[in-house]
């Protein structure tokens, strides 16, 4: 299999993941996402499109909707009385540690056919391409857990 492929059909399984898990929470895949990114701190709406490639009014409706099921909350942005951070709720927070801890889960469980040797040489390889390319953190590292609420 070339590259091209290899790394597409891998979004696809990756995503597929994400699906299934957050079928099974309540979650679009998007919501999901969504909740992921906050873990780590609150964001602003600006931010939050970069980080998910949404369009302004895309991600809008996304918080709306996820807002109305208690997960998360609009806060004002103390840096600029215009603006507004999004943030997770309790409620929110609690799911989003459940969620995250599957997906991760069923994602180590991808490579189940690789020695634990390909299998650092796999996250290594793919490390450099994600660093290489900037992609924002959209999901962290199980040991990058701290919440700065």
């Amino acid at each position: 299999m070339g590259m091209a492929a290899a790394l597409v059909r891998s979004a696809f399984l990756v995503d597929a993941v994400y699906a299934k898990s957050g079928r099974e929470y309540g979650l679009t895949p998007q919501q999901g996402q969504l909740l992921c990114v906050l873990m780590s701190c609150s964001r602003g709406m600006s931010e939050l499109g970069a980080m998910l490639g949404l369009a302004k009014s895309s991600l809008t409706g996304l918080v709306d909707r996820t807002e109305r099921n208690g997960l998360v909350r609009r806060e004002p942005d103390p840096q600029d009385t215009r603006a507004v951070r999004v943030a997770l709720t309790t409620q929110g927070s609690k799911l989003a540690d459940e969620f995250y801890a599957e997906t991760c889960r069923r994602i180590e469980e991808l490579p189940a056919s690789l020695s634990p040797a390909e299998r650092n040489t796999l996250a290594d390889l793919l490390g450099r391409v994600v660093l290489s390319n900037e992609v924002p953190v959209v999901f962290m590292e199980p040991d990058e857990g701290a919440r700065d609420s």
